[in-house]
Order: structure tokens, then C-alpha cells, then sequence
């Protein structure tokens, strides 16, 4: 095969990545990782490389928005960012520590795992409004529009989501995935912040967390250029698409797709590592 051709094949792919993970909220770093290293045999180290400069690119530029229209909670994001940053150099670390048999296998526990948080529907908005101690001491409340009222919320169980958020960012270290589910669930479900909020910081977070594993992958040589640039671009136009096709679609009906697909990935991940081909 041609560079021209792996290049374009490459971009075309990241395209679709990129359109899947704008569409269910998981991001593209779920998709790109397993197509490159089962569909273009790329060594998985290089594929995670490639996934972590594209999940700054993506997070970097929805960011803005959700921050602009006073979605996202900096503060909470931040205070949150020390557990995932702390994980994310464990995960980067291990990664040259541990075989690419193991990487894969825990990868496609990963994407199963994504794959039932794409299932799930939606419960009923469960907003922690009572004051907890070390939410007001470190002032991890805030407000945020919704159908032109201000809702008004503060952070519960602080030490439960921080120990999660530090699982999240060495998965992320260690995969290359924005691991934007598994902040999701510390935020929303452990914390007991509105969905919105915890769906918009995550967005926010993921490029933080990546961006401190990048740096060990590219001193390491697992960024290539002829990989990541292709990627980048490619995850990056199909999440503005996804964004504008987002509107006119069904979520659920999305979710479920995406879902199916995830379950084929983590399977056939979790077989080519347990069997030896990756």
C-alpha cells in the first residue's frame, strides 16, 4: 500500500470515528484505536499515540463552546484534573511496563464497557442541591442555564469521584481514550452533578488528560507524524459533523448503533490480544 493511499484510507476512517464519537458522547478514541491496530495492523502503542493527539484536538475545540455558554464548571474540572492528570502519567508509565497482549485485552473490556454506557437510558435528573462540607470548602458548586432559569447545584461525595477520576485518567493514560464515560459516571452519578454539566466538564477534562500522557508517548517515540496527523484531522472534521448531524437525529437510536459496534470491537479486541496477534 501506497503512503498516499494509507494516508487518505487514515483520514477517511478518522472521519468516521470522529462522526460516531460526536454523535454518543464517547469520543473517537474508542473507535480509532481498534480499527488501526486490527484493520491497519498498527503496533497498539503507536495507535494509543495517534488516538491521545486527536483527543486533545476534539476536546480542545468543544471546550470553548460549552465553556462560552456557561455549561462546563472550570472549578470543578480542575480540582477533578489532579486525580485524572495523576492517573494519566501511571497509565503512560505502564504502558511501556506492560505486554500489548494485556493492553488489548484491556481495551475491549473498556469498549464493552462503553458499549452498556451507551445502552443505558437516561434516569431521571438527580441533582445534589444540599451543602456538603468539602464541596463548600473548596467551592465546587455552581449554576447553569437551562430553558431560561439558572439551575443551581454543589458537588456531593467529593473523595468517591476523585478516586474514580483517578481510574479515569490511567485509563486514558494507558489506552489512549478520552475515557469520557467513566468521568460521566463519576460526576453524574458519584457526585451527583446535572447531566449537562457533567457531560460538558468531561469534554472539557479529557484534553487535559491526554495532554499529560501525550508527552511521555511522544518522549518515547509512539507519536509518528505520518499517524497522528491524518488521525488528528480526520477525528476532528467528523466531530464537527457530528455536531451538525446531532440535531437533526435520534440520540437513542444513535446510541444503540454505536453500542453494537463497540461490543464487535471489544470482543474482537479482547480475542487478538488473549490469542497473541496483537
Amino acid at each position: 500500500m501506497s503512503v498516499l493511499l494509507f494516508t487518505a484510507l487514515l483520514f477517511g476512517t478518522s472521519i468516521l470515528a470522529g462522526l460516531l464519537g460526536a454523535l454518543t458522547g464517547l469520543g473517537g478514541g474508542v473507535v480509532i484505536v481498534p480499527v488501526l491496530t486490527l484493520l491497519f495492523h498498527v503496533d497498539i502503542r503507536y495507535a494509543i499515540g495517534a488516538s491521545l493527539v486527536s483527543v486533545i484536538a476534539t476536546s480542545s475545540g468543544a471546550a470553548v463552546a460549552y465553556v462560552r455558554e456557561g455549561l462546563s464548571n472550570i472549578r470543578i474540572g480542575m480540582f477533578l484534573e489532579v486525580a485524572t492528570t495523576l492517573g494519566a502519567l501511571l497509565g503512560a508509565y505502564l504502558t511501556a511496563r506492560i505486554s500489548s497482549h494485556w493492553i488489548a485485552i484491556v481495551f475491549g473490556v473498556v469498549l464493552l464497557y462503553s458499549a452498556l454506557a451507551s445502552f443505558r437510558r437516561r434516569r431521571h435528573e438527580d441533582i445534589s442541591t444540599t451543602p456538603n462540607p468539602l464541596a463548600t470548602r473548596l467551592e465546587l458548586n455552581g449554576c447553569y442555564p437551562d430553558a431560561g432559569c439558572e439551575v443551581e447545584y454543589t458537588a456531593a461525595r467529593v473523595p468517591l469521584g476523585f478516586g474514580i477520576m483517578f481510574g479515569a485518567g490511567t485509563l486514558s493514560g494507558l489506552l489512549g481514550i478520552g475515557s469520557g464515560a467513566v468521568k460521566v459516571l463519576a460526576m453524574d452519578q458519584a457526585m451527583k452533578l446535572p447531566f449537562k454539566v457533567s457531560t460538558t466538564t468531561s469534554n472539557f477534562m479529557i484534553g487535559v488528560t491526554a495532554a499529560a500522557s501525550a508527552g511521555i508517548y511522544l518522549s518515547r517515540g509512539y507519536i509518528d507524524p505520518m499517524i497522528a496527523m491524518p488521525v488528528m484531522l480526520g477525528v476532528l472534521t467528523g466531530a464537527v459533523i457530528g455536531t451538525q448531524v446531532l440535531v437533526k437525529t435520534r440520540p437513542h437510536t444513535l446510541k444503540m448503533f454505536f453500542g453494537f459496534v463497540l461490543i464487535l470491537l471489544g470482543f474482537e479486541m479482547i480475542y487478538s490480544g488473549w490469542s497473541g496477534r496483537i
